[in-house]
């Protein structure tokens, strides 16, 4: 299987690992980038955009990356904070009434956003089409009790976090999350990433070939059955209305290098192509530990910052201030701080690891091992 893309010089073993993962057969079609400093070092591409296997990938397919978006979305959120739009320790019932219902009246928007809210899933039933609704379903979600006492522990919220998030920017500053992401990062900038796809590009998207295997979550409790295991606990995903609407969790669509660029927010501690997109107390403030230890959802000990991850656990390559978030089926982000790097690994053949999975781990590998 041919690959293509280029490298800059000192990173031939980007690309070889990148050829290794279709000579292995564990690739249907992906892409994957790198950035250094400001200087794109990788952007690869192969394979093919369809299960048919009769449209080749190419430099402008547009991925599906699930929760890798979530770290995008933090970053949203962060320069919000950083203009005093909003507060990370500030009550979300200040600008969601509703939000503080049954106990949630103290769940700041930090915890919320570090999955301290106790709001994983639905127990009860409801319509998986409400998740096509973002309103309605952030409207559904306002009165729940938590399952927890909120900011006592972190459960992952694998796709309310995103309509928690959502709701609370459309409150706070009349705009959504993704209108914010498109007017403050992605046009200024020339970034091929959208939360909120808009039909005329919806023909560039690849077609996700599902995973064969469920995630290993161990033993199922409460918490992990309400966010993955009921027959509401997702919507249909994949069609144009999926593509259409926002959410912030999980629909976030884009390219590798598109995903690198805006994890390298994280990798310039807040600055992107000489600007300054959140200042430093912001950053700070987004960045830092809120939550870590076992989760109550994720079968692994986790560090979660205001949206991202912290890399305690070196899921993200070596370096412990690294920030990243992975997404359904393994595709990542990560931004250094340290080796001023960031990468992206976006794929259309899902696997079942739920982080770390081998395919980006061999390609991040190859990166550092070129620093």
């Amino acid at each position: 299987m041919f690959t293509q893309g280029s490298v800059a010089p000192g990173f031939e073993k980007v690309a070889e690992a990148f050829a290794q993962n279709f000579e292995d057969g564990v690739e249907l079609g992906a892409s994957f980038a790198a950035i250094v400093d400001g200087e794109t070092v990788a952007e690869l591409w192969g394979g093919y955009a369809d299960r048919n296997r009769e449209r080749l990938w190419d430099a402008d397919t547009l991925t599906p990356v699930y929760s890798t978006t979530k770290g995008i979305s933090a970053l949203v959120i962060a320069r919000l904070v950083d203009n005093g739009a909003l507060d990370y320790e500030a009550p979300v019932a200040d600008v969601w009434p509703e939000f503080g219902a049954n106990g949630k009246a103290g769940v700041t928007l930090a915890q919320a956003l570090s999955h301290q809210a106790g709001l994983p899933g639905f127990v009860d039933p409801i319509d998986p089409a409400l998740w096509l609704d973002p309103p309605a379903l952030a409207a559904a979600l306002a009165p729940l009790a938590p399952m927890w006492p909120p900011g006592k522990q972190s459960g992952y919220h694998p796709l309310t976090w995103g309509y928690i998030a959502g709701e609370i920017v459309q409150r706070a500053t009349g705009k959504s999350l993704g209108q914010h992401l498109a007017d403050d990062f992605c046009e200024p900038h020339g970034i091929d990433f959208w939360i909120g796809l808009p039909d005329e590009e919806h023909e560039r998207c690849a077609e996700i070939q599902k995973p064969k295997t469920a995630p290993q979550l161990g033993e199922v409790n409460e918490y992990r059955k309400a966010a993955f295991l009921t027959k509401w606990s997702a919507p249909d995903r994949g069609g144009a209305l999926w593509r259409r609407i926002e959410i912030p969790s999980a629909n976030g669509h884009g390219t590798a290098l598109s995903v690198a660029q805006l994890y390298h927010v994280y990798a310039g501690g807040g600055k992107l192509n000489g600007e300054t997109l959140i200042g430093a107390g912001a950053f700070e403030a987004l960045t830092k530990a809120r939550a870590s230890g076992a989760d109550l959802v994720l079968p692994t000990n986790v560090t979660f910052a205001a949206g991202v991850m912290r890399n305690d656990q070196r899921v993200y390559g070596p370096n412990p201030s690294t920030l990243g978030h992975s997404g359904w089926g393994g595709s990542m982000g990560l931004g250094d701080p340290d080796a001023k790097m960031s990468c992206a690994y976006v794929m259309n053949r899902q696997d079942h690891h739920l982080q770390g999975d081998p395919r980006a781990r061999r390609l991040v590998e190859a990166v550092y091992a070129c620093l």
